[in-house]
């Protein structure tokens, strides 16, 4: 459990801008909806997601590295990696069960199988968004535990869009339904307090010093 005095205290040394700046994005988090994407071999793929995620709100990204291990392309994320919660797996079996713990529904994103269109999607259910590989898509372990099948109507001769692509259109049109509705979409206070400290540690310099000194004044 986060110290709330501790957060404040940390808060003392941000500016008025940021200290602002930080509650109106936290009021637009969500863990409602999140993402998950196998195996995407191209790097700035999964920085470019990783971005999406946090212009539209979505507070957690989980990537399997079953077998593309990378790191994040600060340069493409543009600073998102702050922002947005990093879960990483060896497997999609294991990332599977962690979500489905979560009480979340698999929802693999695929152009193949008509099962649901974007416009007809269930917001209110607490949903994870898969996204598999650039040329294979999803694996025969995501497609065999989804609970929904979702696609992106398209009306031209090109039968795929980009995976960045796809999970941008996704998340913009499914957290824009989400706030529309009756559900429950925001960060809990505790949640909220624990995204406060987070974003304090990685913006203040030497937050290490500062953290010395309150718990030697305490």
């Amino acid at each position: 459990m986060i110290d709330e005095k501790l957060v404040t205290y940390l808060e003392s040394y941000l500016t008025e801008q940021r200290k602002i700046r930080f509650q109106q994005v936290l009021s637009q988090r969500t863990k409602h909806f999140t993402v998950a994407i196998e195996d995407v071999y191209q790097l700035h793929n999964t920085s470019a997601v990783m971005r999406s995620c946090d212009v539209f709100g979505i507070q957690e990204l989980h990537i399997i590295e079953e077998q593309n291990v990378k790191q994040i392309d600060r340069e493409i994320a543009m600073g998102a990696q702050k922002w947005v919660d990093l879960k990483r797996y060896h497997s999609a079996k294991s990332c599977i069960h962690s979500l489905k713990k979560q009480g979340y529904q698999i929802v693999a994103t695929t152009p193949h199988i008509k099962d649901c269109d974007l416009q007809d999607f269930d917001a209110t259910k607490k949903s994870c968004f898969f996204f598999g590989r650039e040329t294979e898509g999803l694996s025969k372990e995501v497609m065999s535990k989804a609970d929904v099948f979702l696609k992106i109507p398209m009306v031209g001769f090109t039968e795929s869009l980009n995976i960045s692509v796809s999970a941008a259109i996704i998340m913009q049109y499914a957290t824009n339904k989400l706030k529309k509705s009756h559900v429950s979409w925001q960060l809990s206070e505790s949640e909220m307090l624990e995204k406060r400290y987070d974003w304090c540690i990685k913006t203040i310099k030497s937050s290490d010093q500062i953290l010395e000194h309150y718990k030697n004044q305490t």
